[in-house]
């Protein structure tokens, strides 16, 4: 037992708390907030390197033994989450120095900034259902006031929305979670997993699954329940949008990744069907507001909801091949959007406007902007050797071994649909007449997107390298008994 995997959690709970009392030194908050970031990176990468090394990591607190008391548990999935997430806030955050403004950063931009960080490293290490409850409670929280920071009237249009929204999907939660309680007798999710086995094929448990898959499906933008989504993410600031894009509905999808397979794989008949098919419907709408809007910003956001759809569908065939692939897609397009988020912010800067009919030739004046677009653009299409291109791959790959053809076709043609709405950017806005804008300095808003460029093409490139630690992760999740024996110590 070890307490390294608390630290991802504590780290920013602390530095949350410290810069509340540094609310007028703007330098000090930032200053704080990048060492604590980069700290908060380093302890990932050694979290991840002790669970490649030495296994499946617990931590009971209060040295309560599971399943009696709260249990953090980081398998490979897990740690490898947190390690991108660390990733993509650390660019979020170099990107927030030069572009949110000091009026956000006087009123506890950073210090909640952190606090969604402890949400979503605690979601993801939590092995207490309950205790998800609670960390996707601190992230929303967090969440609600990083999108109506500033107080533009699309803001508290949009928080209104969406505030409504996550209080009514929060209520069904913990009712889902007090119907498993009372059926199960437990909320420690290695301890449930055994309980659900032993209770048999249950309607009960089959209409729980749905209840949950409802929850976390509103969380993760599944449809039809994406409704929210467009809206409230097109509200905030640039650093806030990649912030969101890259983390929130991922912690719903992982949501569905974790239940799905540790706890709700008897009756996969019914409800990884019925997954399946939200995750087909779920591409479809989202390819259809991709290339149907010619705003920057809901291009974008509505590839969210295509990723999303793509990695619930992995998810939905259960095979170790689609899961992989699921694993694979989920950690590339945390990076991939948040970059996107910020290309898009940096262009927006620079031309005044989401719309892509006011400007073009951005090219002639910013040539890396426009190549670090296009690298962008190939990888979230997947193709290769770019990083998304392996995870679609092996789903595409599973699904044919499915012998599920119409769901393949689908899944390959929005790879094709996803790259003519993002290379429509760079057509009408790079290329062609220089108009609609006036040249200014980027300077230091490169850094971040270089960075998380890099990080990209690296993980396309050095797939072999990179492979067994996804194949760890896939192990956990295809056979929930090392799960299992990991918490209860069995």
């Amino acid at each position: 037992m070890i307490n390294l995997l608390l630290l991802p959690i504590l780290i920013p709970l602390v530095t949350a708390i410290l810069l509340i009392f540094f609310k007028d030194r703007v330098f000090w908050q930032k200053a704080l907030s990048l060492v604590a970031m980069l700290f908060q990176l380093v302890v990932s990468v050694l979290l991840v390197r002790r669970v490649y090394l030495e296994g499946i990591q617990t931590l009971n607190i209060g040295s309560w033994p599971a399943p009696f008391g709260i249990t953090l548990v980081s398998d490979m999935l897990s740690a490898l989450l947190v390690l991108t997430t660390s990733i993509v806030a650390l660019a979020c955050l170099i990107y927030s120095f030069y572009a949110i403004g000091k009026e956000r950063e006087k009123f506890y931009y950073y210090s909640f900034f952190q606090f969604l960080l402890v949400g979503v490293n605690g979601a993801f290490t939590t092995g207490d259902i309950f205790n998800l409850f609670v960390f996707f409670e601190v992230m929303l929280m967090s969440s609600y006031v990083l999108l109506v920071l500033g107080g533009t009237k699309i803001q508290l249009r949009e928080t209104i929305k969406y505030t409504l929204v996550n209080v009514i999907s929060s209520a069904l939660f913990v009712i889902a979670v007090a119907y498993l309680y009372a059926v199960t007798g437990t909320l420690n999710m290695a301890h449930l997993s055994i309980r659900i086995a032993e209770l048999g094929q249950s309607s009960i448990l089959t209409i729980i699954a749905v209840l949950f898959l409802i929850v976390f499906g509103l969380k993760g933008a599944i449809f039809p329940l994406y409704f929210w989504l467009p809206g409230s993410y097109y509200a905030p600031p640039t650093p806030v949008l990649a912030l969101f894009g890259g983390l929130l509905t991922k912690v719903g999808v992982y949501s569905i990744l974790r239940t799905f397979t540790l706890l709700f794989y008897h009756d996969t008949s019914y409800t990884h069907a019925l997954l399946g098919w939200l995750s087909i419907a779920t591409i479809v709408v989202g390819v259809i507001g991709a290339i149907a809007y010619r705003n920057l910003r809901q291009i974008v956001i509505y590839n969210i909801i295509v990723a999303v759809g793509v990695i619930t569908f992995g998810i939905s065939m259960m095979s170790p091949e689609s899961l992989e692939g699921s694993i694979f897609y989920l950690l590339q397009d945390m990076v991939m959007k948040s970059v996107l988020f910020l290309l898009v912010g940096i262009v927006v800067y620079v031309t005044g406007t989401n719309d892509l009919n006011k400007f073009s030739g951005l090219i002639q004046s910013y040539p890396l902007l426009g190549w670090l677009f296009f690298s962008a653009a190939l990888s979230l299409a997947g193709v290769p050797p770019f990083s998304g291109f392996i995870g679609k791959l092996l789903i595409v790959k599973a699904s044919l071994t499915e012998g599920l053809l119409f769901e393949a076709i689908v899944v390959l043609l929005s790879s094709l649909l996803v790259l003519y709405s993002v290379m429509k950017i760079f057509m009408n806005g790079f290329w062609g007449e220089k108009k609609g804008y006036e040249p200014k300095t980027i300077g230091a808003l490169y850094i971040p997107v270089v960075f998380l460029i890099l990080l990209s093409v690296l993980y396309g490139v050095g797939i072999e390298f990179i492979r067994p630690f996804i194949v760890e992760a896939t192990s956990v999740l295809v056979d929930p008994m090392l799960y299992i024996q990991a918490v209860l110590k069995e």
